[in-house]
This record gives C-alpha cells, sequence and structure tokens, in this order.
C-alpha cells in the first residue's frame, strides 16, 4: 500500500493508532488542527504547526513579503478557529545555499508584519540547509480562556452551518497562478491573486465568535468548505446538508466561473487555502451572532446548511433542489485533486 491509497487523512487515522496515550493534561489532540492541553489558570494553551514547500504550497514567483504574510497567517487561522489569542512563533527554514539574503529578509518582514498584527512574537527557530525545493514550517503557540473554546465536535442536530466572508477566490487566484485565463478584468484577477498569496486570518472574528457562546462547532476553511465541515460531521457525530446557492462568492469569482463555464458554487465549495471560518450555532441564534460578528469585524457571516442527525447523511442540495451525495473534493497533500478544469 502506497500512501496515495490513503490520501492525507486516512494517513493521519493510521498514524493515530501508533501514538502512545495522551497525558493527563492534554484536552485535544490528533483529529483537531490545534493541540489543546490543560492548564492550572482560566486559559487552555494551544498548539499548532503547519508547514509550506516551494512547488507544493508556493511557487517561486511569489514574492517572500507576501509568503512570510501567508506562512504567519494559516497558523493564525488554526488559533482563531478555536476562538484563541496567538502568542509565540517558531520559525524552521530549510533554505538552498545560493538563496539570496534579501530574500530571507523580506520573509521575515511580510512574517513579522502579519504576526504583530495578532499580537504574536516570533521567540525563536532553526535554520537548515536543504538541496530541494525549500521548506518553512511555522510552529505557534496561543490560549483560549476555557469556557469559551470551539472544538470540532460540538455540532447537533438542527444547528445551522454559518461561513465568514466569501469562499473560493483563494482558488480562483490559484488557478490564474497556474494558467493564462483570457477575458477577466485586472481588477478582478489581481483581487482573486492577493486572497490566494495573502489570505486573511479570522483571528478577531474567532474570538468575537467565542466570546459570543452562541455557536456549538468551528473549524477554518483551509482544505475546502466540503472537506472542513465533513470534519465537524465525523467529530460531532452528525450528518449536514449545504444549500449550493447560498454559499457566499464574491463578484470576482463568479466573472471568473463564467470566463471558466463552471458553476461558482463548485468553485467556492472545493475551493482551499481561504481560512475563513466554518462554523454551527443553534438555527434561532443565527441572526444575533451574524450581527455581532459584523459590527465588531465588518465581516459578514452567511447561513450555508443545517446539520442533520447521523443516519439522515451528508448532502448538497444543488441551486434546482437536486440533493447529492456531499463529496469532498478538497485539498489532500497525498492525492490527486481537481483544480476546476479537469472535472468541469
Amino acid at each position: 500500500m502506497q500512501i496515495r491509497d490513503l490520501g492525507e487523512f486516512g494517513l493521519i487515522e493510521r498514524i493515530s493508532r501508533l501514538l502512545p496515550p495522551y497525558a493527563k493534561d492534554v484536552v485535544a489532540g490528533v483529529g483537531e488542527d490545534v493541540a489543546v492541553v490543560e492548564t492550572q489558570g482560566d486559559c487552555y494553551q494551544l498548539f499548532t504547526c503547519d508547514i509550506q514547500i516551494e512547488g507544493t504550497h508556493f511557487y517561486p514567483s511569489v514574492s517572500p513579503y507576501c509568503l512570510g504574510r501567508k506562512a504567519a497567517a494559516v497558523n493564525l487561522s488554526d488559533i482563531g478557529a478555536k476562538g484563541g489569542e496567538p502568542l509565540h512563533f517558531l520559525v524552521s527554514l530549510a533554505l538552498r545555499s545560493e538563496c539570496q539574503v534579501k530574500w530571507v529578509e523580506e520573509f521575515y518582514v511580510g512574517l513579522c508584519e502579519e504576526a504583530s498584527r495578532y499580537g504574536a512574537d516570533i521567540a525563536g527557530g532553526n535554520l537548515s540547509h536543504i538541496n530541494g525545493p525549500q521548506v518553512i514550517d511555522l510552529f505557534l503557540m496561543g490560549k483560549v480562556k476555557k469556557d469559551r473554546i470551539l472544538l470540532r465536535s460540538g455540532a447537533k442536530p438542527g444547528d445551522v452551518v454559518m461561513v465568514t466572508g466569501h469562499l473560493g477566490n483563494a482558488k480562483g487566484g490559484l488557478l490564474l497562478e497556474k494558467r493564462s485565463i483570457d477575458g477577466i478584468c485586472p481588477e478582478m484577477a489581481k483581487f482573486l491573486l492577493r486572497a490566494w498569496q495573502v489570505p486573511t486570518p479570522r483571528v478577531k472574528e474567532g474570538q468575537v465568535i467565542a466570546q459570543s457562546r452562541k455557536a456549538t462547532a468551528m473549524i477554518d476553511i483551509s482544505d475546502g468548505l466540503a472537506q472542513d465541515l465533513l470534519h465537524i460531521c465525523d467529530a460531532s457525530g452528525v450528518g449536514v446538508e449545504v444549500w449550493a446557492n447560498r454559499i457566499p462568492v464574491s463578484p470576482a469569482l463568479e466573472g471568473l466561473a463564467r470566463i471558466l463555464n463552471v458553476p461558482v458554487w463548485r468553485l467556492a465549495l472545493n475551493g482551499g487555502e481561504d481560512y475563513e471560518l466554518c462554523l454551527t450555532a443553534p438555527e434561532e441564534e443565527a441572526q444575533e451572532l451574524a450581527r455581532e460578528v459584523k459590527k465588531a469585524t465588518g465581516t459578514l457571516l452567511s447561513v450555508v446548511g443545517r446539520i442533520l442527525p447521523l443516519e439522515e447523511g451528508t448532502w448538497l442540495i444543488m441551486p434546482d433542489g437536486e440533493r447529492r451525495p456531499l463529496g469532498s473534493r478538497g485539498w489532500d497533500h497525498f492525492m490527486e485533486v481537481w483544480d476546476g478544469r479537469e472535472r468541469a
């Protein structure tokens, strides 16, 4: 058996069976993007890490400044999805010896700028030589009040599914980066490319949602709405239905979808690296929660589906009302993934 036969999440499952039991202070580990550890105070400690590999997660055409900001953002997003406060980064870089010093300096300018936006610092790290693609590996520690933490496992039948912002913009930017697409407005192309190169982590939004105590589960959308929402379903033991025509999309993505002749909801449903938040909340709390988030942050919070009992399954409700199984075509490191063209 090869790794590609299992895929990323199948491999994680097999690895988890080999791990020793958690120490008594581990509240949540494998199965969450963030490890949650008990403390004697009123906060949990949060730990997360994420790796960026040249040619897989970023291209040489992306500026080191933007890359530094994105490397920080993807970790900040994980802390935000727990309602937490980011604190300290550790940074490991594996660099080719011919890499320009200026490249490293500009990377750190972007990294430090993004970290400082959310009150985090760079507490240390490591440097190493590599002959192949360059590697950026970040570790981030944070904290969250014990009575405010949001895991993947709290969704209940009858809850609605909500998302922040607009989905699919990063997917649109990646498509524009990978191939030439004629007919798109330069300003819209710039907007989509920016969404992919420098995503905005929803740290403040996550904190507002956690402080409201209205949400029941939350995750950040790194691998695509369908895939990440299914993680909530697995952890919570529930089903779900997603309404394709309710997924919020930007005018820029709508324009790109028309040029590609693909449904815009497909780009929004399966595209990864948006780093928006996906959460569940009781239906009666949804409208007030959306108002609170909008007032505090200016960010849109939209209802896109409903949590079902486990036995009712996971479904995508098409714009014409047809029910289809909600499959996952999001990002998987070890399997061929749909890029908006092959399965259009």
